[in-house]
């Protein structure tokens, strides 16, 4: 690690002490820095306190490890989350209620959370039409909610995004994409299943790209900040945005609402559904390293900590940069922030020809965290062994899928998150 990482560590471990209170308990936590750290080779134990109490009753860890484990995400990995605002407030752009050959509403809706300066999100919603209240399905997109319809009046995105997504020119995205990408997110077999559907381009909140002050990173102060909020985190941050707007809308059920995401949007659904608890289910398709995949493993194949740091600094924190040299060093693991979601249902779904993304290390964490699940009262994944690609899904709490094929979000993932959601909102 070079010495000036090394130092802007040291400055926020002296400097950064939080005092994490709740109705009964409060603790204080003194971060050290990277060299200081223990390492510990296996997935830690998520019962296993910082300081190395054993947590033992629902009581102790909804006090004290539950949030102990909130703020040690925070600094070392996805930086601080943000002061939620104080109102969220939705425009109707347009609303068609003969949408999908009558059987669904189709809208979209301005959200304004801050001063006009701000970054608005602009949230798609397809609602099942006669069976309302319904359950639904929000998460964010990569490149524009025009991508899954050929609606005109859906809103092309004018924000800054990677080439290589549909008819994304000079990294903005145009009109020739309208309706490309249908199947990443088939609104109306979503709809036909009874399900509502909710989706915001991730760039309203956050671009995609490293130190350009632009979105929500331009309302941050300029400073030398190693657990500033990063990407992964405003995008989960902006996701609870749209759950502010949902659970007002007469159309959608409250208390049925599902995070959805893939690839780095799945880490982004993983954080949002840890970190909110008005998430009732969370969907984490193909997200591999910094979200389902282990940051400890030996898989060749996979991504590591060092690779994703270097090819995507902006997605984490600064702090957690010095990992790449060495994750046993990290005080958790991914099996514990899908412990931040217990007892809410959990499903992973994965790719045989997806190596990358760690089918194998994902259902590794998921049996990692089921200690937590039955601390609770609850199971959590009920299968010892991993299954075969095609095999019929795992629907316990904590669920498992795989299915061949490459990295990618399509109908037979969708059918099989309805499969689940089937099981444990309806």
């Amino acid at each position: 690690m070079n010495n000036l990482l090394s130092d802007r560590l040291a400055r926020s471990a002296l400097a950064f002490v939080i005092l994490l209170a709740s109705a009964n308990l409060a603790v204080a936590i003194e971060f050290p820095i990277f060299e200081n750290l223990p390492s510990e080779g296996q997935l830690p134990d998520p019962l296993v306190t910082f300081d190395g109490s054993r947590i033992s009753t629902y009581d102790e860890w909804n006090t004290k490890r539950r949030p102990e484990l909130k703020t040690l995400f925070e600094h070392y990995m996805y930086g601080r989350y943000p002061k939620r605002p104080e109102h969220v407030t939705g425009k109707v752009l347009f609303e068609d209620h003969e949408a999908f050959e009558g059987a669904g509403t189709l809208g979209e809706v301005e959200l304004t959370f801050g001063p006009p300066e701000w970054p608005k999100i602009y949230l798609l919603i397809a609602t099942p039409n006669g069976k309302a209240p319904a359950a639904c399905f929000v998460g964010s997109n990569f490149a524009g909610n025009h991508l899954f319809t050929d609606d005109k009046r859906v809103r092309v995105p004018d924000c800054w995004m990677p080439d290589g997504y549909a008819a994304v020119v000079d990294h903005h995205a145009t009109e020739a994409g309208r309706g490309t990408a249908a199947g990443a997110w088939p609104l109306a077999e979503i709809v036909r299943r009874g399900y509502a559907t909710a989706t915001f381009c991730s760039g309203d909140i956050q671009p995609d790209r490293p130190d350009a002050r632009e979105g929500m990173r331009a309302t941050l102060p300029a400073r030398d900040d190693p657990a500033q909020t990063a990407a992964i985190m405003w995008w989960a941050w902006g996701v609870h945005r749209a759950v502010d707007y949902l659970v007002t809308d007469k159309t959608i059920d409250p208390k049925r609402i599902a995070v959805v995401g893939h690839s780095r949007l799945g880490k982004t659904a993983l954080l949002a559904g840890a970190f909110d608890d008005r998430i009732a289910l969370t969907v984490v398709n193909q997200a591999g390293c910094g979200g389902s995949g282990p940051s400890r493993h030996d898989d060749p194949k996979a991504e590591s900590v060092a690779r994703i740091n270097d090819h995507f600094p902006h997605w984490f924190c600064e702090n957690f940069h010095a990992f790449g040299a060495d994750p046993s060093k990290l005080p958790f693991d991914q099996h514990e922030l899908v412990a931040l979601c217990a007892p809410r249902p959990v499903l992973f779904t994965a790719a045989a020809g997806d190596l990358w993304a760690n089918p194998s290390g994902q259902f590794a964490v998921l049996r990692a965290a089921t200690p937590v699940y039955q601390l609770l009262g609850v199971e959590g994944l009920n299968a010892t062994d991993m299954p075969k690609p095609g095999d019929a899904l795992i629907d316990s709490r904590l669920g498992y899928w795989i299915r061949p094929g490459k990295h990618a979000m399509s109908p037979p993932d969708w059918k099989t998150y309805m499969d689940f959601a089937d099981k444990w909102l309806k």
